[in-house]
């Protein structure tokens, strides 16, 4: 059995006939047999390069920029546009995401503001040019792939074609004489084929095989998936809706419209699509570590709420980071937490005006958080005149000591919990028609009151104890106890599972891409000018492989068992000679 192996100009080391190879018409028509053995193995299609001709006219210019489009080339120069837009949505703060960030980074870059606003980079993902970019790649992949689908089905109801005239042209190549008869060699050669999952047939004089479908399968299935992915994406910003709510324990939350601290949506969502449930904030746990290198790093951060939907029974549920509670379409997922200290207001003449949990924003990991005492009606001062109070809050849930540094949080848990209080009064303006942060003093119009204790403005005070205003203006008590609350983001993302199926699909289908080799292999038997049986083996792939000759040389050992070689006679010419001969 001899093998060869083709050498830079594509024809075999062994070739000898050179009468053959110096004939230009020959050449031409061997190469023309080679272009129709090797057709059809990829569905993409054939750029056609026009040297010259006539001037393009409207339709000619719509036509190129049509296949200019829904070229793959294209298709991936977009998608590179399309990754490289993303990027300035991940590092430049989103209006759609958070607009209080927004505003904090206009405020600290007054130059770039103005031209990061007509680049539209504050609304990355609803911009001119990002819709642009997200419109051509979703028609050039559309446009790309629906011709090639089509092709590949012709594909997969067509045969591998005929045999090339020669073989020996052919990458990997091998021949071997045998004593076998033509049939039985052909025969042979297709059941070995089909056994190894070859799609085979006899033409003519040779067995044709093709292996290696699902290359271009997988080739088709990745760029479906992104399709899908683009789709979802557009489903998902389309109809989405996610809105955050703060909650002290023992309040509830009803997934209404207006139960809603802050909520955004997309621009096809209706209010009327709020899934009917509700849920109460029984409690919440956090345990941080205490000693090492992670010192108040949490351990247990959950929330135990008490959930029901409409017309349903009340469910008990733990929340927890990663783990959000899943009602119909949607999810609601624990995002932050921190404390409500308990105060109690009375005026100078002792009747309470203000009783409840303020919860107050933390601002570092320890938890230590300040925020707004608000006191708009019942209040009045000594003389009976109305007023309103406001205090500005200091709370720190481990405090260090007195004397030992700044008023700063130590540890994130309950452990000696101090609040300063800073009071004022006269208009909290709240019905100035602006709106107004729950969290901080407008104290334009307000007076601060000045205390005896503490800072002369502001006093420290522990739990249980109480800060008498001056001029007999009230009192302030900072209650023992001390409720806990989590803040919540409830969101529907109708197109999340389509996304993930899109992602897995195109994974599958670049794997299969990238390590299925297509290829065809062909078989011919002849009778020799000796009446010899002369066998050919040839393979042929998309791209070169190190693997085709491995698996050529593998079919041909297990064939050369039922056809084996025969023996060379006294005055044998050239395998190859007598190949071409039979060929004539």
């Amino acid at each position: 059995m001899t093998h060869t192996s083709p050498n830079e100009t594509g024809s075999t080391e062994t070739e000898t006939d050179t009468g053959l190879s110096n004939t230009g018409l020959k050449e031409a028509e061997a190469r023309d047999e080679l272009t129709a053995a090797g057709s059809q193995l990829s569905t993409a299609p054939q750029e056609e390069a026009a040297v010259g001709g006539p001037t393009l006219g409207v339709i000619g210019w719509i036509r190129w920029f049509w296949r200019q489009l829904t070229s793959m080339r294209v298709a991936l120069i977009l998608l590179f546009l399309l990754s490289l837009g993303a990027i300035p949505g991940s590092l430049i703060p989103q209006t759609s995401a958070d607009e209080l960030k927004v505003q904090t980074f206009q405020k600290a870059h007054p130059t770039l503001t103005p031209i990061y606003e007509k680049l539209q980079l504050f609304d990355v993902y609803s911009s001119v040019w990002f819709s642009a970019i997200y419109i051509l790649l979703f028609v050039s992949l559309i446009g790309c792939i629906v011709p090639r689908s089509w092709q590949f089905i012709g594909q997969l109801r067509g045969r591998p074609p005929g045999a090339p005239g020669r073989l020996t042209r052919l990458p990997a190549y091998t021949t071997w004489r045998t004593e076998a008869e033509p049939e039985q060699v052909r025969e042979a050669a297709l059941a070995m084929l089909k056994g190894r999952r070859f799609r085979a047939h006899v033409v003519k004089d040779a067995v044709s095989a093709e292996k290696g479908y699902l290359r271009e399968a997988g080739n088709l299935l990745f760029h479906i998936a992104l399709i899908v992915m683009l789709v979802a994406f557009a489903w998902g910003q389309l109809f989405k809706s996610e809105g955050g709510k703060l909650i002290v324990e023992g309040d509830g939350f009803s997934n209404t419209l207006t139960q809603y601290d802050d909520f955004k949506s997309g621009s096809l969502y209706s209010s009327d699509d709020l899934a009917p449930f509700g849920f109460t904030l029984d409690s919440f746990t956090g345990t941080y570590e205490k000693s090492g290198p992670q010192r108040g790093t949490p351990r247990t951060f959950e929330a135990a709420v008490t959930y029901s939907e409409a017309g349903g029974k009340d469910k008990k549920a733990v929340i927890r980071v990663n783990e959000p509670l899943k009602v119909r379409d949607s999810k609601v997922y624990l995002i932050a937490h921190g404390y409500a200290p308990v105060v109690t207001v009375k005026d100078g003449r002792g009747k309470v005006v203000f009783h409840g949990a303020v919860p107050l924003l933390p601002f570092d990991n320890n938890i230590t958080s300040t925020g707004a005492i608000k006191v708009m009606d019942g209040y009045r001062d000594k003389n009976g005149k109305k007023e309103q109070l406001g205090f500005q809050a200091f709370f720190v849930p481990t405090f260090a000591g007195a004397g030992k540094g700044d008023m700063f949080s130590q540890f994130p848990a309950l452990d000696f919990p101090v609040m300063a209080l800073t009071g004022y009064h006269g208009d909290l303006r709240v019905n100035s028609g602006l709106p107004q942060n729950v969290y901080q003093l407008d104290t334009s119009k307000m007076k601060q009151f000045k205390v005896e204790t503490g800072t002369g403005v502001a006093q420290r005070m522990l739990p249980g104890e109480t800060m008498t205003l001056p001029d007999g203006a009230g009192s302030i008590t900072f209650e023992k106890d001390i409720k806990e609350w989590a803040s919540f983001q409830i969101s529907q993302q109708p197109g999340n599972g389509l996304a993930l199926a899109g992602a897995i699909s195109a994974i599958a289908g670049l794997t299969g891409s990238l390590f299925i080799q297509r290829r065809r292999v062909w078989v011919r038997a002849v009778r020799g000018k000796d009446g010899v049986t002369v066998v050919e083996m040839a393979g042929l792939g998309r791209s070169e492989s190190a693997k085709l000759p491995e698996e050529l040389a593998e079919l041909a050992v297990t064939l050369n068992a039922q056809a084996p070689t025969a023996p060379e006679p006294a005055t044998a010419e050239p395998a190859t000679a007598e190949a071409e001969g039979a060929e004539k």
